[in-house]
């Protein structure tokens, strides 16, 4: 098959397209302008949001006869796009939609590239390599005295994402320090970095977990949760004692590093069983 990679910001795009490429797979690639950077792909073509367009015609130019989605993309302030014409006729949809809350939006955004006779595809089915397996990674055990916290954090998560609200969430001590909106976890765990270090954690002595979960209703061809080099730094400022999320999935971006840097850190990560829900 040819793939064409919608590529927004992070690491995420790269690992497919690279996936992508070992498994014998053709790849284009669409990078969204101001979330990845054209010149970091091999002849990738740089698009805003709204040229819909431009990109449904530079992939069918291409032969491209699936997308897939990877990356970070923040919902757009909709009165500063330039969409081209195709992207004008869809925008009272994409409004509409956005109005529902994020899920609702990319559920619109997938369905028209469908229509234009792309078959959707996830980054997991490229990358299955790159999925968080379900056991403790690294040397640093997820203890008896931590999995109350791990399970708070993880209904905390499931109940923010079903409002549409974010992923992520911290609880130390069963008490909720952050949950995570639209600024993103490594944002969220900045905050609990910043809070007072009595309701917290430190490095000399590790409290919190931080949990991220699918969404009860998310469409998952998008929006895995992500955990990667980044996460395990905030984590480690924040003093948290450990990151959850559903084994099969998250994303774990470059694994030996991350492990790494979170045994160094003394901070577990676990895949848990995914959630019935």
């Amino acid at each position: 098959m040819h793939v064409g990679v919608i590529a927004g910001g992070g690491d995420l795009p790269k690992h497919v397209v690279m996936a992508a490429k070992q498994d014998g797979h053709d790849v284009s690639v669409i990078a969204l302008e101001g979330f990845a950077i054209p010149s970091q792909f091999e002849n990738a073509q740089g698009f805003g949001i709204a040229e819909f367009g431009k990109m449904t015609k530079a992939l069918k130019k291409a032969n491209a006869t699936h997308v897939c989605f990877a990356g970070i993309v923040k919902r757009p302030d909709f009165k500063s796009l330039k969409p081209d014409l195709k992207g004008m006729m869809r925008m009272g949809g994409a409004v509409k939609a956005a109005k529902e809350g994020d899920d609702a939006l990319m559920r619109y955004l997938l369905e028209l590239f469908e229509k234009e006779g792309f078959e959707v595809i996830a980054p997991q089915d490229v990358c299955q390599s790159l999925l968080l397996p379900e056991g403790v990674l690294g040397t640093v055990p997820l203890t008896e005295a931590h999995k109350i916290d791990a399970q708070k954090a993880c209904e905390i998560a499931a109940k923010i994402g079903e409002l549409d609200i974010g992923q992520g969430a911290v609880i130390c001590e069963g008490v909720v320090l952050a949950v995570e909106a639209q600024e993103g976890t490594d944002a969220m765990l900045r905050r609990v970095a910043e809070l007072p270090a009595e309701i917290r954690g430190s490095s000399a002595q590790r409290k919190g977990i931080l949990a991220k979960m699918v969404k009860p209703r998310q469409e998952t061809r998008v929006d895995l949760p992500t955990l990667g080099p980044a996460t395990i730094e905030h984590a480690a400022a924040a003093g948290l004692a450990g990151i959850v999320a559903e084994g099969g999935r998250a994303f774990i971006l470059e694994r030996e590093k991350t492990i790494a840097l979170a045994d160094a850190a003394g901070i577990f990560i676990a895949g848990l069983p995914p959630s019935k829900a």
